[in-house]
């Protein structure tokens, strides 16, 4: 029997879990994204590195372009200077959110700092129910694992 795991996905469900489907495909009004189906107007990522090689090889100005891809000025020279730093990769937008361990700082961190005992097993439950109690913080017991086991091997 076949689950719904089984059948492949659309390229937009995959654009859309890999976070570069483009939110608004109806503003992209080049030539090629209409008439080739090479071109893709909802890929987010090609229609910038289209976008910049206009620019740049075919000297069309800033305005013109970003008018033609649907995009702001601000949005063109960020995406230049991505590019600039790290190619095609540098388009592809990054994920959103913390990132690390963003409630395990300052007086919280000291805290579970102090509750581990050098040579004994870190204690993520207890601790999560002890910072909890402490500082009414929710913090999953693997979230402080994670982040004790990353300062044991910097250490």
């Amino acid at each position: 029997m076949a689950t719904p795991h089984d059948r492949p996905r659309s390229k937009s469900e995959t654009l859309l879990q890999e976070g570069t489907l483009n939110s608004s495909p109806e503003k992209v009004r080049d030539p090629k994204f209409l008439a080739h189906e090479f071109f893709d107007p909802r890929d987010l990522v090609q229609v910038k590195y289209e976008m910049l090689r206009r620019v740049s090889v075919e000297n069309v100005r800033v305005t013109e372009a970003t008018a033609d891809y649907g995009v702001s000025r601000p949005t063109f020279y960020q995406a230049q200077e991505k590019f600039a730093e790290a190619g095609i990769a540098g388009l592809v937008p990054r994920k959103r959110g913390p990132r690390g361990p963003h409630k395990l700082q300052g007086e919280v961190w000291s805290f579970v700092e102090n509750q581990v005992v050098s040579g004994e097993p870190i204690r993520g439950r207890q601790l999560a129910a002890l910072i909890r109690q402490k500082f009414g913080l929710v913090i999953h017991p693997r979230t402080i694992e994670r982040a004790l086991a990353r300062k044991k091997t910097a250490s």
